[in-house]
């Protein structure tokens, strides 16, 4: 395993604006910790679309990187695109996976991860959970496993061609297709190609799906799949939510979904959005949030964030003898209550820089 944070924190949407946001951001993170960083890179699909297709660009990408110390391990496709825009919400799973833009933005990104990665490693690609839950038919099930095959099928081609294995990473949210690692052993186990087809698990999202973090580990591997990817994140979570809407009101922001869990009444409530939660769900449990918080500062209290589940997560993976890349995914920063500003690139590279030693240390996984 090796570490390294998602760039969707930043919202470049050409390459002008990716080259510019290592400068202002990845750099500074690599001097504060003094040593090599490692990049989960997110490219939007023109982007990907534009390196795809010229490799002289690919490989001016790949110098600008060596120049500035950074090591692109793996690539975050789920957004397509968009993903900084004032709202977001359900638009972030759009195209899916019945469609041939998700197909052909997700080896676009895999095709240029396949000249960025290190000698002699192999890569991975994340991607949404097939698509949100509704609507959704037979037919569209049945085209997305389809298009699932023709991914497989591509980084098969794309590692005889290059010598380098980059594998897709299918990863599991809460309120999608594929909700929770029990969907994906279900929908996927079997139905994949597994040499080139696994799983991202992001701990957040596990958390909030109520889940045994060890448990969930074992069915994956039992299910003949792999864990590709770990994102490592921790989601909000608050014991007793009886007055959940003053507490929680200050992140009910109007950019990203942020799912909720009540575990009450013998059983897990869903609500898919936070404004809904407060009138939806029972009391009488605790709830948690898909909002990813920061690894190494705790959420003012009484709230808390569920880092426990992510050393349970990465333990477990450790146990069935996985090698996944990790990946710290705290996207939320600019919507955090009272967190960094657009402007306080110095407050978020130091922010970002404590997350990922307390990740090493934490998770014993190297940067």
């Amino acid at each position: 395993m090796t570490l390294s944070y998602c760039t969707n924190v930043h919202p470049a949407e050409d390459l002008a604006g990716v080259l510019a946001q290592l400068d202002r951001y990845a750099v500074p993170v690599r001097e504060h910790l003094g040593a090599e960083l490692g990049l989960g890179l997110w490219l939007s699909a023109p982007v990907a679309r534009e390196l795809a297709g010229d490799a002289p660009r690919r490989a001016e990408l790949r110098a600008a990187l060596d120049a500035r110390g950074l090591v692109v391990r793996t690539l975050n496709a789920f957004p397509y695109g968009g993903f900084h825009q004032e709202v977001v919400k359900h638009r972030v799973y759009h195209p899916d996976w019945t469609t041939s833009a998700r197909l052909e933005y997700t080896l676009d990104c895999a095709a240029v991860l396949a000249d960025l990665l290190p000698e002699g490693g192999a890569g991975s690609v994340s991607t949404l959970p097939l698509a949100w839950r509704h609507p959704w038919f037979p037919a569209d099930h049945a085209a997305a496993l389809a298009r699932l095959e023709e991914a497989a099928a591509g980084l098969r081609a794309l590692a005889d061609r290059t010598g380098r294995v980059v594998r897709l990473a299918v990863e599991p949210e809460p309120g999608c297709v594929v909700d929770d690692v029990a969907d994906a052993v279900r929908l996927l186990g079997g139905r994949v190609d597994p040499e080139f087809i696994g799983l991202c698990l992001d701990t957040c999202h596990l958390a909030v799906s109520f889940a045994d973090p060890a448990g969930a580990v074992r069915s994956i591997d039992r299910a003949g799949l792999r864990v590709v990817k770990v994102q490592a994140s921790a989601a909000l979570e608050l014991i007793d939510p009886t007055d959940a809407a003053t507490v929680l009101g200050p992140f009910a922001e109007p950019r990203y979904l942020h799912q909720v869990r009540a575990f009450a009444r013998g059983g897990v409530h869903r609500a898919d959005d936070l404004p809904e939660a407060f009138t939806a769900l029972p009391t009488d449990g605790p709830w948690r949030v898909h909002f990813h918080v920061p690894l190494h500062a705790d959420p003012p209290a009484p709230l808390r964030s569920t880092t426990d589940v992510l050393r349970q997560a990465v333990a477990a993976v450790r146990e069935v003898g996985h090698t996944p890349d990790v990946e710290v995914e705290t996207y939320t920063w600019s919507v955090l209550p009272d967190g960094p500003t657009a402007d306080s690139a110095d407050e978020l590279a130091a922010g970002i820089a404590a997350e990922l030693r307390w990740a090493a240390k934490n998770l014993e996984v190297p940067a």
